[in-house]
């Protein structure tokens, strides 16, 4: 009975000792299986070209909006008064050179006064020729004692009135002649026909205005400046402005107002248009002034999230996995972005490809493409990578 009981009790132990043999060769099997699966690398996501932030020089500049308007305008009218206007020559938008006649007025009533005057100066020349001559007889006889001194001086005096009627003539003759000249208008300058009034058979009085002309085409943008902003833009200053709908125009500024407006606290800077474009007297057009430069960390464009209203980029670790990192920027120029404030100048970012990547992924750094080395290398392409 006590053998049997042994026996039963070795039995037990054996079993015991075999479960707890297989339980811990599954434990063993499943730890290794873990590690093996631990030890695999996680799969790259994406493979990109990674960059970081650079010392640039970025050009400063100040925006300022304003109207396009002429450079100067002439107000052509009429000289002569009372005259019918017989012809109009041109038009709005007409370009016109210096002395093109614009209008002529009827001259007939003009050609007969001109005429009375040629008369009346072919009389006072035949009544100076006689008095001449008599002047001249009379100073003959004054030896001979024919004549008394009294009537000598009557005939010189005779001689030089008419000579002063004749000269009156003379003058009002050179006066016609200029009033007859004033039936054709003319262009007192070269430019553009920005507005007519002139009207075809109107009488019209001395002064009336008929056209306005923009002298030579030029135009010039008067941009509001604020006051503070007003000792940064000198004279020379290179401009760039863009009208209403239009594209970018070259500007200079010529000049800056040497008053302020003290209500709205700003003052003009006028900027010449030397190639106005598609730009027209009364746009509106918006601008920035090249002030100066500075130097600043910038990023290309490219390795610029927006996200939310935001500005992030993707640090690359040294582990390969990316952080999503918030940045504050500044001013943009050509494919440069600055970078104020949010990322260290020794930071490894993603250069293109952000919007495919999220916190935490893995990427493949690959190089540069030999067409993006040097600064084209910070818009590097990324690339999907291979299985």
């Amino acid at each position: 009975m006590i053998r049997r009981s042994r026996q039963l009790l070795l039995s037990a132990v054996a079993a015991v000792a075999v479960a707890a043999t297989a339980a811990l060769v599954i434990g063993l099997r499943a730890n290794a299986a873990d590690d093996k699966k631990a030890a695999v690398p996680a799969k790259p996501a994406l493979s990109v070209v990674v960059t970081q932030p650079q010392r640039s020089t970025m050009p400063v500049s100040t925006s300022a909006n304003g109207n396009v308007a002429a450079w100067q305008e002439a107000s052509i009218g009429t000289e002569a008064n009372g005259l019918r206007l017989a012809e109009v020559l041109v038009n709005v938008g007409d370009v016109v050179k210096r002395g093109q006649v614009l209008a002529t007025f009827a001259p007939e009533s003009m050609q007969v006064d001109l005429l009375q005057t040629r008369a009346a100066v072919a009389e006072a020349e035949a009544t100076l020729g006689d008095a001449a001559a008599n002047a001249e007889r009379a100073k003959g006889l004054r030896a001979a004692g024919a004549l008394s001194e009294a009537t000598i001086n009557q005939y010189v005096t005779a001689e030089r009135t008419a000579r002063a009627r004749l000269d009156a003539q003379r003058a009002a003759l050179q006066a016609r002649q200029i009033k007859v000249g004033q039936t054709a208008v003319v262009a007192p300058d070269a430019g553009v026909i920005s507005s007519r009034s002139a009207t075809v058979g109107a009488v019209l009085p001395a002064g009336q205005e008929l056209f306005r002309l923009i002298r030579q085409g030029r135009l010039e943008w008067r941009a509001e400046v604020p006051s503070s902003d007003l000792a940064q833009i000198k004279p020379g200053a290179r401009v760039k402005v863009t009208p209403a709908g239009g594209e970018p125009i070259a500007g200079i500024v010529r000049m800056v107002a040497p008053t302020v407006d003290p209500q709205t606290r700003n003052g003009i800077v006028y900027v010449d248009l030397p190639a106005p474009g598609s730009a027209r007297a009364g746009m509106f057009a918006r601008g920035q002034f090249e002030v100066g430069s500075a130097t600043a960390l910038t990023l290309p464009q490219s390795a610029v999230q927006l996200r939310e209203g935001f500005s992030y980029v993707f640090k690359v670790g040294a582990d390969n996995k990316v952080t999503q990192t918030k940045i504050d920027t500044g001013r943009r120029f050509g494919e440069r972005i600055e970078v104020s404030g949010g990322l260290g100048a020794d930071a490894r970012v993603v250069a293109m490809g952000g919007g495919f990547l999220a916190e935490g992924d893995t990427v493949r750094i690959v190089d540069a493409p030999a067409a993006m080395n040097g600064s084209a290398a910070s818009a590097a392409r990324a690339t999907p990578p291979k299985p």
